[in-house]
């Protein structure tokens, strides 16, 4: 892997004839939902790489798709790293963006609390049969907690109960909350089960050791997506070079979180630790099965229109949004061209 210096050098001198220091630099609002699959952003942010390749990022956090949704498409955000699913959506109704870099898929598991946990352990961890005997033993349905419909997290649940596992829904009762809501219930034994995203799987995992890991994403939804950055229409046409700018930027922060999490860690303990969480546990979080670090938005489509379709489904919208035009491939790729210059 290239120096971060000579990465920037070269990058700089790809999008600009004027020596970088000559330029001032170029105020970029980012809005991202606080997950594990963003946290390239959260290192190209921290480690002062954007403000030296001339970008001067400010950062908003969103608690949900929708909220940041609704900032993007009203013109306060240039770059949104989010769940593609809301990013698709928002393109069918009419609002310029594109996805111009993927960052991860999956980034969320299945835990159950003690007595879930021992009935998949006493039926080989087969979820039609572990549901059945957690309301045989308990005399109810098993209570499950999820993020609101549509959420990527609660689409691999869905499609994990009812396709994988083949689970009688008579077995089991959904409820829909917040990301921090869900962790906070698995830990009070509000309820006996839920999909949470990392890092919350093994901080809820690490404080309470009876709360056990029984699925990762890519056994709920093979390859489901889960984080991407999409770019406003409009920043796209006054920006451009900047935008492939800030995908270098981020497939080289990427890397580092794949490959180095303990480096990657203080960052995104910054911007999601809220100085709770140990930066030993945000490593060991970044390092999770439930997660792959992927960029090139090719790599995502067919999963993306799997996800869509299986959407349908499930009632999120009546028909899938299509994918025609929605990755911005070409930008991509002059991206990683010019970071590789």
């Amino acid at each position: 892997m290239i120096d971060r210096r000579t990465f920037i050098a070269a990058s700089a001198a790809g999008l600009s004839a004027a020596p970088l220091a000559a330029q001032s630099a170029l105020a970029v609002r980012v809005g991202f939902v606080p997950v594990i699959g963003a946290s390239a952003l959260f290192v190209l942010a921290g480690d002062g790489s954007a403000r030296e390749a001339g970008l001067n990022l400010t950062l908003s956090k969103f608690d949900s798709g929708p909220n940041a949704i609704q900032a993007f498409a009203s013109g306060t955000i240039d770059l949104l790293v989010i769940g593609v699913a809301p990013v698709a959506v928002a393109r069918s109704r009419g609002f310029e963006t594109t996805v111009i870099s993927a960052a991860a898929t999956g980034g969320s598991a299945f835990a159950a609390g003690p007595a879930l946990a021992k009935a998949f352990a006493d039926n080989g961890n087969d979820p039609a049969k572990a549901f059945a005997a957690f309301r045989a033993a308990q005399g109810r349905k098993a209570k499950l907690g999820t993020l609101p419909p549509g959420a990527v997290p609660t689409v691999a649940l869905h499609h994990w109960l009812w396709k994988v596992g083949k689970v009688d829904r008579a077995d089991v009762e959904i409820a829909n909350m917040g990301i921090e809501v869900v962790q906070q219930a698995m830990l009070a034994s509000a309820i006996d089960g839920g999909t949470l995203l990392e890092p919350s799987v093994t901080l809820v995992i690490e404080r309470d050791p009876r709360i056990k890991r029984i699925v990762n994403s890519p056994g709920m939804f093979p390859n489901i997506p889960g984080v991407v950055v999409a770019a406003s229409g409009a920043f796209l046409k006054s920006q451009a070079p900047a935008a492939e700018r800030f995908v270098g930027l981020f497939r080289r922060a990427t890397e580092i979180v794949a490959k180095d999490p303990a480096k990657a860690a203080p960052h995104v303990l910054a911007a999601l630790g809220g100085g709770l969480v140990a930066e030993a546990t945000i490593a060991r979080a970044l390092a999770s099965p439930a997660i792959s670090y992927v960029n090139d938005p090719k790599e995502i489509r067919a999963a993306t229109e799997a996800l869509l379709a299986y959407q349908v489904e499930l009632g999120d919208f009546a028909t899938a949004p299509s994918t025609e035009g929605l990755f911005d491939q070409a930008l991509y790729e002059r991206a990683v061209k010019s970071a590789g210059r």
